[in-house]
């Protein structure tokens, strides 16, 4: 990693900071790294809490890293408070920066999904259900293309893309779970058949 700017952050530019991942959250449709040219602007250029290099290494590792992509938010949070001078003031910054994107998001959910369910027999929300079908379907099956076309070669990718359809008929037709599906992959994977 980059090594630490000198910075001073009063109590205002961490609510400041805090308040600007909130507003991001409601601009973050396809997730939060729809949203990095403007956390590059307002942490690198308006600000200048993060170098170049540490903004572009914490969304170069999170994507690396295992687990959920939002993790680049967390790096950056660590990085603003590293250059503000120590651990403590990381720890509020991965805070500030992760409860700001995630609480309206996760609020919006919470209440849409419990509103959905009170009224499930309501013919809006049934419609919305039932056209959003088609959607998550074209969505994971687009998702099993890109994972299959791994080499853009199809003479290659064919296992692949039988594998994916595999697991999808498996999905539709049965009741086997999920995490089953993924182990078969990943030793398919292991021992070289995909």
């Amino acid at each position: 990693m980059t090594a630490p700017l000198h910075i001073v952050l009063a109590w205002h530019d961490w609510l400041d900071l805090f308040f600007h991942y909130f507003l991001l959250s409601f601009m973050s449709v396809g997730g939060a790294i729809s949203t990095t040219a403007e956390m590059h602007r307002y942490l690198v250029e308006q600000h200048g809490w993060l170098t170049q290099a540490q903004f572009n290494e914490s969304i170069a590792i999170a994507q690396a890293a295992p687990g959920p992509n939002i993790l680049f938010v967390a790096l950056m949070g660590w990085n603003v408070g590293l250059n503000a001078g120590s651990h403590a003031a990381a720890v509020l910054g991965v805070l500030c920066m992760m409860v700001g994107i995630m609480l309206p998001s996760s609020a919006i959910t919470l209440l849409a999904s419990a509103w959905g369910h009170r009224n499930r027999e309501l013919r809006a929300v049934r419609a919305f259900k039932q056209g959003m079908v088609p959607l998550v379907i074209a969505l994971l099956i687009s998702t099993g293309i890109v994972l299959g076309a791994v080499n853009r070669d199809p003479a290659t990718d064919w296992p692949l893309w039988t594998l994916s359809a595999v697991a999808g008929l498996f999905v539709w037709r049965t009741r086997i779970h999920l995490l089953w599906l993924l182990a078969t992959g990943a030793l398919l994977g292991i021992f070289g058949f995909v």
